[in-house]
């Protein structure tokens, strides 16, 4: 597959075109995810100061009593944004709500212990914990390929 970048300024949100000589399923479906990626930095607040961070910085968006938090490796900011407006600019193949008060970034996850009862612990960059609600284990799983094997399966 050929793949040119254009440069164009005054451009806000990347576009992309796929030239070919004819349509099959396997194009749509890459049009389809394409069209998915939110590639939008994330307004965020420090005191005073409004700043746009990338996407991969975060580790989590979290409610904590205030509003909306955002965490990052090294800090945590403001967000004036709420958690299913997060959602929406969010990139859908990195970030995932594990409750109804926290997503995380799925590319941060360093480690995952399910042997909780009846919930998962997430440890981002190796030392923030993360817990799935309950409401959310079958869906983590689902998405993180954690499903029971099959009794009959060796291994």
């Amino acid at each position: 597959m050929e793949v040119e970048i254009r440069i164009e300024p005054g451009r806000r949100e990347p576009k992309a075109v796929i030239l070919t000589g004819e349509e099959n399923e396997e194009l749509r479906r890459l049009a389809e995810s394409l069209s998915r990626l939110a590639l939008g930095p994330i307004p965020v607040i420090r005191g005073e100061e409004k700043l746009l961070l990338p996407q991969g910085d975060f580790l989590r968006f979290y409610t904590d009593g205030k509003g909306v938090s955002a965490q990052t490796a090294k800090e945590s900011y403001s967000v004036r944004l709420r958690l299913y407006e997060l959602e929406e600019q969010l990139d859908a193949t990195r970030f995932v709500r594990i409750s109804n008060g926290e997503i995380i970034n799925l590319n941060r996850v360093t480690a995952v212990d399910l042997s909780l009862a009846g919930t998962i612990c997430m440890t981002l960059d190796g030392t923030v914990k993360a817990y799935v609600s309950r409401r959310y284990v079958k869906k983590i799983k689902e998405t993180l390929n954690l499903g029971r094997r099959n009794r009959h399966e060796k291994g």
